[in-house]
């Protein structure tokens, strides 16, 4: 055998060496499971909003007749989640206006969702209303407002004050303009005309400090840009 033979003898070894390495390793990855690895989703999709409006001032109308104007940090609208709602998770402030456009009340809340559905409101946390016309001042945490039927409601602590009486209860009900309302569970003082509708008072009941207000809440509304109106 001569030395060139011999090293092309090494040389073809080697490579059969490697081609048998090659052929186990291809093997073993055949039988081998291959695992996708996937990261979750950030956000679930019903989470993301459709829009995101910033500085918000704007007037909404209902059948054509400007209601309300709304004052907001940040307004979100999501038309996946079921029910679809907007939510104000920055705080709200209200201007509801009559037929002619004059202020009725002011309404703000730290919190609020609407249902556009269902056309419902829903106020949650340090709930303000003040009624321009008959200068009734509402307090809760708590407080739903429903289009459909026209009324206000809520099943948590309220207090209502006006010029004549103060009164609290754990239920509240009442018309949108605030003129015809009822407080379950209430205690509170009021004048005998509220009851028999006699103008002679007779005395009122001892109350506690806490069963009164002594001064009215206070009604800061938010400086925001202005946007065009939209209908609810």
């Amino acid at each position: 055998m001569t030395k060139n033979s011999w090293h092309v003898g090494k040389i073809g070894r080697r490579k059969a060496v490697s081609l048998l390495v090659v052929g186990h390793f291809a093997f073993f990855l055949s039988c081998t499971d291959v695992k996708e690895h996937t990261a979750p989703a950030i956000h679930d999709r019903d989470s993301v909003s459709m829009m995101t409006s910033y500085g918000v001032n704007t007037l909404i109308s209902d059948s054509g007749i400007i209601k309300y104007r709304i004052v907001t940090e940040r307004w979100d609208v999501n038309v996946i989640k079921n029910p679809s709602r907007w939510s104000f998770e920055k705080g709200v402030f209200f201007e509801q206006f009559d037929e002619k456009f004059h202020v009725q009340a002011y309404i703000q809340a730290d919190t609020a969702w609407y249902y556009d559905q269902k056309k419902l409101w829903h106020l949650r946390g340090r709930v303000r209303i003040r009624n321009i016309m008959n200068g009734l001042i509402y307090q809760s945490e708590e407080l739903f407002w429903d289009g459909i039927k026209h009324e206000l409601y809520s099943n948590v602590f309220s207090k209502v004050t006006t010029p004549e009486r103060s009164m609290e209860g754990t239920r509240f009900l009442s018309d949108e303009q605030m003129r015809h309302y009822t407080v379950s569970n209430s205690k509170g003082s009021f004048e005998r005309e509220d009851m028999t509708g006699e103008n002679r008072e007779e005395e009122k009941p001892q109350t506690n400090p806490a069963d009164t207000i002594s001064q009215e809440p206070q009604f800061m509304r938010p400086q925001a840009q202005k946007h065009r109106k939209s209908d609810i």
